[in-house]
């Protein structure tokens, strides 16, 4: 066993490793989800135009912001787990749901795309609660419960924008 495996064997939170080692991988879907949407959500910040330019700049800016948060809180939970917490845009290329945006779509093509981002955020937050329930994992259930909270209401307030 490599020194790495036996740090990550010896971690006991009172939870089996196969049950810790599943919520550190759903973790890791989230925190891909959470960066591939955090850049989305900064490009369409810098390249939106038209007559809502400065609203939506600004509420991009804000969303951002809160999600560049959000992936440190997430991998910071996937160490505590003993697991690495992936970190290259291939990793999260390989498991993000979300994908990449081609060129640059019309501000409400960008409003309507980060709404449905939003949700496959919070979709894939809500998978990853019965592994946490099943090993009594509190700390990771109470942070997908505050993620889909941010995401779900972000979507609507970004639908509210299409009218």
């Amino acid at each position: 066993m490599t020194k790495k495996k036996e740090q990550a064997a010896q971690i006991d939170l009172g939870m089996p490793d196969d049950q810790r080692r599943a919520i550190a991988a759903g973790l890791s879907r989230l925190l891909a989800d959470t960066y591939t949407l955090y850049l989305k959500t900064h490009n369409f910040h810098w390249n939106v135009t038209g007559p809502q330019f400065n609203s939506l700049h600004l509420m991009f800016e804000g969303q951002y912001t809160e999600l560049s948060l959000a992936v440190d809180l997430i991998a910071e939970r996937i160490r505590a787990l003993g697991e690495p917490a992936p970190g290259s845009y291939s990793a999260y290329a390989a498991l993000s749901s979300i994908a990449e945006a081609d060129g640059v779509p019309a501000a409400a093509d960008m409003v309507r795309i980060l709404a449905d981002d939003q949700l496959a955020v919070v979709r894939t937050a809500r998978s990853i609660f019965a592994a946490a329930d099943a090993a009594s994992d509190e700390p990771t259930a109470d942070l997908l419960t505050q993620r889909m909270q941010v995401h779900e209401k972000t979507a609507w307030m970004l639908r509210a924008n299409l009218g």
